[in-house]
């Protein structure tokens, strides 16, 4: 076996492979060299070099969202190590374990104008779970804070930084460990099984007539089916989905955006709950969040065994706990109450999926036409990552079939890294893979497809409409040279260069007819990965979804 001759390299690495840290992304350079040689040379784990670090950090996030283990990152010193930062701040607000691990320059070093040098430690601090910059030489002391950020990482799903600090000469080799760092054990904190105070919790929801229930991104199949049924039989109880939940029931409302918007006051009213129980991360729907902020619930709970954010300024209870824990204890020590709040609101629902079919039949071409069409494409078990802005937005609208996975990085809800993000889903997970983006997202982020790794039945389904849509439904669009250039982002781009430098097989859509030819193209292609790129109409798309809401009614 081929070691890092310098021993805090070695004792890095160990501790990794103590640890089940097999999966390391690395960024080439010349700082980081010992740990290089160290993490490549060693069988035991599964390397891949990504030269663009701001791409590297995304598809190790994916790696990890899938695998549900810390994937490793490793650069070199200087502004190689900034570049990982808006990955980093994903994983911290998605509770998705990354563990950087950064090659320094000498403490002497800083400061002094020597090349690639910045302040590194404790770079990531707003935004990581824990950071240990370490000494030079290998000591029990640097070994202590290698397990703890690589025990908090996952313990608290989250980004943890290691800054590690070596000398020249860098590339030198040796047959044998020269140390034999110590390895420490934690134990996993899951939150309580039971709720404290049970019975107070339990007058509360038994006398509570509207009870919401609020699902934000989730994991596929974690929420137990005889929870999922009670939610469904009990009369007081609604609950609002979105696509990133992956949390599926006929009686449940999956598009919030379709239910509400046509809203006014006397409908909110009505829908006003009395609890508001929360569980799952970042909601999309910015209509929902207003509702509850205005018309705010008497408790809102969430459930987290880490967190709770008050997003709708009316928390009253973290309880933690992991859902099904929570909802198994409640659900033994309550009934259901008499109400008519469920067939109300599904009532009003049920209605609104018959105009939004409705709808869909008798629009052009359209980014909301191309939607439906390629989201009912989806093969059943399939994955379907998703990029941010109007992408996800417009999936939210769209029946997905349960069998479906659906991922978006919604911590920081940045455009940066979708992509990426996507090919390192690909990669850590073994269902085939779907990505649906937006132009402006993928151009952002046109150097993940700089990757070896692309699975060849990675596909990729590009929606051209000329700029930045979202613009064009948020408030204050007008059409004048300001808007185009500065928000909009307007551009007559496309992917088919890249497609052929990166090797894609490259295929374009611009109506439903080619749409549809498109779609079978792009599933009859197993060989190679695939780009579909839909050109919609950039000044008639945004028309055609407002008006989708004022048919609601």
């Amino acid at each position: 076996m081929i070691y890092p001759k310098i021993p805090l390299a070695q004792s890095i690495i160990e501790i990794c492979l103590a640890k089940g840290i097999t999966n390391i992304i690395i960024s080439p350079g010349s700082r980081n060299a010992p740990l290089t040689i160290g993490f490549a040379q060693n069988p035991n784990f599964t390397c891949y070099s990504i030269a663009d670090e701001r791409c590297a950090a995304f598809f190790a996030l994916g790696i990890a969202q899938q695998t549900k283990k810390p994937t490793a990152l490793v650069c070199t010193s200087g502004s190689a190590l900034l570049n990982y930062y808006p990955a980093v701040a994903e994983a911290f607000y998605s509770q998705i374990p990354l563990i950087i691990i950064s090659a320094d320059r000498p403490q002497s070093k800083i400061d002094i104008g020597d090349g690639q040098t910045i302040r590194q430690e404790n770079v990531f601090q707003n935004h990581s779970v824990f950071n240990a910059n370490l000494a030079e030489e290998a000591s029990d002391e640097n070994d202590l804070k290698i397990n703890k950020a690589i025990e908090t990482a996952i313990l608290q799903k989250g980004p943890v930084h290691i800054n590690a600090p070596f000398e020249e000469p860098l590339y030198e080799t040796v047959e044998t460990l020269s140390v034999q760092p110590k390895i420490t054990n934690s134990e996993e904190i899951i939150g309580t099984k039971t709720i404290e105070n049970v019975a107070d919790f339990v007058s509360i929801w038994n006398s509570a007539k509207r009870k919401l229930i609020l699902v934000g991104v989730n994991e596929a199949n974690v929420i137990e089916q005889e929870i999922i049924d009670n939610f469904a039989k009990d009369p007081s109880v609604v609950v609002l989905t979105e696509t990133t939940s992956n949390l599926h029931h006929p009686d449940f409302i999956n598009s919030i955006d379709t239910l509400i918007t046509p809203f006014d006051d006397v409908d909110f009213k009505e829908l006003n709950p009395d609890i508001l129980i929360t569980f799952g991360g970042m909601i999309v729907s910015k209509r929902i969040k207003g509702f509850l902020r205005k018309h705010k619930p008497k408790e809102h709970w969430h459930i987290d065994t880490l967190r709770a954010y008050d997003t709708f300024n009316a928390l009253t209870k973290h309880f933690v706990m992991q859902p099904n824990d929570f909802f198994t204890d409640l659900f033994s020590k309550t009934s259901f109450t008499k109400s008519k709040y469920a067939e109300k609101i599904g009532t009003i629902y049920k209605f609104r999926k018959i105009k939004r079919n409705q709808y869909l039949e008798k629009i052009p071409f359209s980014d909301f036409k191309v939607f439906e069409k390629v989201i009912e494409s989806l093969p059943k078990n399939s994955q379907l990552q998703i990029s941010n802005s109007s992408a996800i937005r417009y999936a939210q609208l769209i029946h997905i079939d349960p069998s479906i996975e659906v991922f978006c990085n919604r911590g920081t809800s940045g455009i940066d890294g979708s992509t990426s993000t996507a090919i390192g889903a690909s990669v850590g997970s073994r269902k085939p893979n779907v990505f649906i983006t937006g132009d402006i997202s993928f151009l952002y982020d046109s150097n993940a497809l700089w990757n070896s790794y692309i699975p060849k039945n990675f596909k990729i389904i590009l929606i051209n409409n000329g700029g930045g849509g979202i613009f064009r439904i948020l408030p204050g669009h007008e059409e004048k040279p300001v808007f185009n250039t500065y928000f909009e982002t307007s551009h007559h781009l496309t992917a088919e260069h890249l497609a052929k430098m990166y090797q894609f097989e490259y295929i374009t859509a611009s109506d439903t007819k080619s749409l549809e030819n498109g779609i079978d193209k792009l599933y009859s292609q197993n060989d190679k990965p695939v780009i579909l790129e839909v050109f919609t109409p950039t000044r008639e798309n945004d028309v055609i979804l407002k008006q989708y809401f004022k048919e609601l009614v």
